[in-house]
Parts: C-alpha cells; structure tokens; sequence
C-alpha cells in the first residue's frame, strides 16, 4: 500500500514548527513568518510557470513538487489541516469548473 506523502510531510512539516531555524530550512521559513513563505510560494510559482512554458517533463514535475512543498509550508504555518483542501476538492469532484467558480460568492 502506497504511503500517502502529504500526510507524512504534513506530519514533517508540523514537527519542524519546535525545531531550531539554524538547523531545519521549514523551521527557518517559519521563524520568518506569513510574508516569507508566501515569498516562497510565488518564488516556486513563477519557476513553475517558466517550466511549464518550455521545461522537460522532469523539470516541470520539479517544480511542481516544490510549489506543493512551500503550499504545505504554509497550510501548516497557517494551522489548516491538509484533508480540509482534500474535502474542497472533493466538493468540486464532478463538478463544472464553470459552474463552481458561479457559484463563489461575488468579491
């Protein structure tokens, strides 16, 4: 049976929330706080986007493992569990893109 990977890193990266920044690079985003991470996230996205223009497949599976990586990163900081954006998901499962972005509230 395959392990799931982002229970296991969720797991990780909660750990790392009591380790010292010198020594872990999660703790040290964290100890930099909300800004940073989200510095790290579009730092990814962007390289993601440039993969995705005109990387290999391995480059753009790179990158998107890292911009999931620093998203989990967050989630974590933020105390949002990973099986709250499965069940997101699983809401939209079998659903129109079209209709479930009608029916976001209007901003």
């Amino acid at each position: 049976m395959p392990t799931d990977i982002i229970n296991e890193l969720y797991k990780i990266l909660e750990q790392r929330k009591s380790a010292d920044p010198s020594s872990s690079y999660v703790a040290s985003l964290y100890a930099q706080g909300t800004d940073h991470i989200l510095k790290k996230i579009g730092e990814e996205a962007a390289e993601l986007l440039i993969a995705g223009k005109g990387g290999s497949q391995n480059e753009i599976i790179h990158e998107t493992a890292d911009l999931w990586f620093h998203s989990l990163v967050l989630l974590v900081y933020k105390g949002i569990d990973a099986d709250s954006v499965r069940s997101e998901l699983e809401r939209r499962l079998g659903q129109s893109g079209l209709e479930e972005k009608a029916s976001r509230p209007r901003q």
